[in-house]
């Protein structure tokens, strides 16, 4: 009977065998790979469990990480294709946190350059995954075959890999390119995918090249959909930053894929047409496929229609009003969130005598569709508030109703948009609306919301025909909220005393209780409005409470550098800061379909196209890493020259970015003059043409690295030498003389250990790691700091090294524990302890470090 209702449980969909899963009987189990024969099934079976826990969120501590790592690579002797393949599944998921990861490289090269397919493409994936960018190098030829690899699935490994490393390594996954152009042309749809955006990956910096490539494949379509839509994209991008009439061929390609067979690439292409900013008639072409998607027995091509045409209506509703009867057949659609968008579409596009019928039909669903598409019909209405005026009361009634439903904040943040929006437009709408946001605060759970509405109320409270009914509501929140509240309340209180003097006797009492709050800012606040009110002068009441002038926080600060910069010695002036800014040209925001994240980029990508464009920065390999930027000017001086160190295996580059800030000056033949340690090399200097004014520009140096590590650390001297040209200060042009040349001295700078090593703070399982590394090269010295406060002293050690500031640990004994790797590749352990001496005397540390590369470890002793 118990195995009948196992299985049972098991035909209903309702037991998960992994759901109780514990991490420290999993990772007990795991030990099972070390016997000297094990079963596949078995194996195959724990990993799976190790992979659920990592999927779910598991925490795993670097050394159980490593552990299971390690454990897991036993298995590379095992013959089953299955448990292989779930072998390379693991070592991928626990790269990013074992340590010593390295060792299964030649494993992994091995099986990626085998003969049995089913392993060479999962290997490709771990391989990358665990390879840094400067060991790239070692695998480039094989990367190269693989992607060019008859297998589509090892040409497709290969290629997303390439996509994966083009962050880290873009440099070196460029030089792919002609192997992924040779892959576009694959039968594979996959293949041919991923090979485009490789290419295309490796041409966005560079629009002609872009731009030839979208030219080539449009002429001659791609047989993959999926790749078809990326080159839509592709063609968009260009229409968008291009919009004269050489990008006609482009949207003419766009217009072609809207015949073609795939439903993808025709959604795309309407997509793009939609978001491409023309006029209802060039919008018809995409919009009539999108009412063919709404009749669509597919629910997902009805969702894609009623959605691109339900934000299409902010824009261009009388293009959307043709699909009215395809949409009306959509309100009873069995997808509520198809129905949504169809009712709030049709609101959107249709008659006044139409609201009340659609508006009946959105409330008998609205408590079943997420908070996204709620947003949605609350964005309608609030459209149709400033439509239809006059229907002001029943909107607002269905927006007060939403209001009281349960929902997170972006969701009751939109419906108080939308009635606050309703108050300050329609002044028959103002005292209903007020009523209902009064109502809401009485229970609102989120402070932003909260103030708002407070700070709302005591701006048109005052204004209403019955002041008195919003001060239980405003005073309610000064008793029993936070207090950010409480200090909003204060405030709009303050409003109807300086408003309504008949209210005043009442309103200084309610001050003077708020005047022994907990909370600094709301007694402040009080005693502050008091003291206002209680001079009974006007104009002061007027000025300060009333009437207060809000200077625009953007434009207070852009006033406040140009007053730093022009004229510090004179009073700077808070009334001549305007309160918005002037009008510009409003940029129509995207239809996106989904919302798109902004794009970390790190400092390498900034400064990447840059280094791209000198010659011969291919020959120096990867780039390593770039440096923060350094000042060697005084903020204040007519030139500014700021330092980045771009550093790679053998070589640096130093970018001096300059700017002149001179209006009646232009320079030319910029470049810099540079005091080196003796034994480095000059091997370049590219210099700035010109430097206009405020213009900035940069001067290059390629320098060769020292061959022995030690004698990389040394101090720099720099001298910035142009030609200079009067110029006229209004127009920028020279005269007509030759110039003359000058000299403007910089600060010196260093080169230290920081500046070559990239490394992060290892604060668990320190001591096993130490202990690995003890048959390493170990340097180690005792040194006496500068400084007395052990805590100052710490934070010095890791900023000259270069360590993160987490790797400080401890109280009365500082400990830094710290791994890097340091430029080439070599591997690094950092652990320095340091004790405070008497009173007065400096802090003693004893520093050790052990690196394959006994110069790398002894280069760290010589830095301090």
């Amino acid at each position: 009977m118990s195995f009948k209702g196992d299985k049972k449980e098991e035909e209903d969909g309702s037991s998960n065998p992994y759901a109780n899963l514990d991490k420290t009987i999993v990772l007990q189990e795991s030990r099972y790979f070390n016997e000297s024969s094990v079963h596949p099934r078995k194996c195959t079976h724990i990993l799976t469990k190790i992979l659920y826990l990592l999927n779910q969120g598991e925490k795993f501590t670097t050394q159980e990480a490593t552990d299971a790592f390690f454990a897991t690579t036993k298995l590379f002797q095992s013959k089953d294709v299955m448990l292989r393949r779930m072998v390379y599944l693991c070592i991928k998921e626990l790269s990013c946190m074992a340590q010593d990861v390295i060792i299964v490289t030649s494993s992994l090269t091995k099986d990626m350059t085998g003969k049995e397919d089913l392993y060479r493409a999962a290997a490709i994936r771990a391989l990358c995954s665990i390879t840094d960018s400067t060991m790239l190098q070692a695998i480039e030829r094989y990367m190269k075959q693989a992607i060019v690899d008859k297998n589509p699935a090892v040409s497709s490994a290969a290629l997303v890999s390439a996509l994966h490393l083009s962050s880290s390594a873009p440099d070196l996954v460029r030089r792919w390119a002609n192997e992924a152009q040779e892959a576009i042309s694959s039968d594979s749809a996959m293949v041919s995918y991923h090979a485009l955006g490789v290419v295309a990956g490796s041409r966005r910096n560079d629009k002609l090249s872009t731009v030839k490539l979208v030219t080539r494949l449009a002429r001659a379509p791609l047989k993959s959909p999926h790749a078809l839509c990326l080159l839509i994209r592709l063609a968009a991008q260009l229409v968008e930053d291009d919009e004269s009439d050489a990008s006609q061929p482009y949207i003419e390609f766009i217009e072609c894929c809207l015949r073609h067979k795939s439903e993808m690439v025709i959604y795309e292409a309407a997509h793009a047409i939609v978001n491409l900013r023309k006029t209802a008639r060039d919008l018809a072409p995409a919009v009539s496929v999108l009412q063919l998607f709404c009749g669509s027995s597919k629910a997902s091509l009805r969702l894609a229609g009623a959605r691109t045409l339900a934000r299409l209506t902010a824009k261009h509703p009388t293009a959307v009003a043709a699909c009215a009867v395809d949409l009306e057949n959509l309100i009873s659609d069995s997808n509520r969130s198809v129905a949504t968008l169809a009712v709030t579409t049709l609101l959107a596009t249709g008659a006044e005598s139409s609201v009340d019928r659609l508006m009946k039909q959105i409330s008998g669903f609205v408590s079943e569709i997420s908070d996204e598409f709620k947003i949605v019909v609350v964005r309608a209405i609030r459209r149709l508030c400033t439509k239809f005026p006059r229907k002001h009361q029943a909107l607002a009634a269905f927006l007060a109703a939403m209001l009281r439903d349960e929902g997170g904040l972006e969701y009751k943040a939109a419906i108080a948009d939308a009635i606050i929006a309703l108050v300050e437009e329609n002044p028959d709408a103002k005292e209903m609306g007020l009523a209902h946001l009064c109502e809401f605060i009485e229970d609102c759970e989120h402070t932003a919301l909260a103030v708002r509405i407070l700070h709302l109320l005591g701006r048109e409270g005052p204004k209403s025909r019955h002041p008195s009914r919003y001060i239980r509501f405003i005073y309610n929140r000064v008793i029993l909220e936070s207090g950010p509240v409480r200090a909003a309340a204060v405030s709009a209180v303050a409003q109807f005393g300086a408003q309504r003097p008949e209210l005043l006797p009442n309103i200084r009492v309610l001050l003077s209780r708020c005047q022994m709050d907990d909370d600094d800012e709301v007694r402040d606040r009080a005693i502050y409005f008091s003291a206002i009110l209680d001079t009974g002068d006007e104009q002061l009441i007027n000025d300060y409470i009333v009437n207060v002038p809000k200077p625009n926080p953007v434009l207070l600060e852009k006033a406040l550098r140009d007053h730093l910069a022009t004229r510090p010695e004179e009073p700077f002036d808070i009334m001549a800061v305007p309160s918005e800014e002037e009008p510009k040209e409003h940029k129509e925001a995207v239809v996106e379909i989904e919302v798109r994240k902004p794009v970390q980029v790190s400092i390498e990508e900034l400064y990447s196209e840059q280094l791209s464009k000198l010659p011969g920065i291919e020959r120096l390999g990867p780039i390593f890493k770039t440096t923060a930027p350094v000042d060697l000017t005084e903020a204040e001086t007519e030139y500014r020259v700021r330092l980045l160190k771009h550093v790679f295996a053998r070589h640096v580059i130093l970018q001096f970015e300059c700017v002149n800030t001179l209006n009646d000056q232009l320079l030319e033949h910029v470049h810099v003059r540079l005091e080196t340690p003796p034994e480095y090399e000059i091997r370049a200097i590219i210099p700035a043409p010109k430097l206009e004014y405020d213009k900035p520009g940069s001067v290059f140096l390629i320098l060769d690295y020292p061959s022995a590590f030690v004698d990389s650390l040394g101090v720099f001297g720099a001298t910035l030498e142009f030609t200079v040209h009067d110029c006229d200060p209004n127009t920028g042009a020279p005269d007509s003389s030759e110039g003359y040349a000058d000299s403007y001295p910089l600060e010196e700078f260093g080169m230290g250990c920081g500046d070559q090593i990239r490394a992060r703070a290892v604060t668990e399982d320190w001591e096993p790691l130490w202990e690995r590394a003890a048959n390493a090269p170990e340097a180690s010295d005792t040194f006496g700091l500068s400084q007395n406060n052990i805590n100052d002293a710490a934070a010095a050690v890791c900023e000259h090294l270069g360590l993160p500031k987490s790797a400080i640990s401890g109280d009365a004994v500082k400990e830094i524990r710290a791994q890097g790797i340091f430029r080439g590749g070599a591997p690094v352990l950092v652990r320095a302890r340091l004790v405070a001496g008497g009173s007065g005397e400096a802090v003693t540390m004893k520093l050790a470090a052990r690196s394959p590369r006994e110069d790398v470890a002894q280069l760290l002793l010589a830095a301090i």
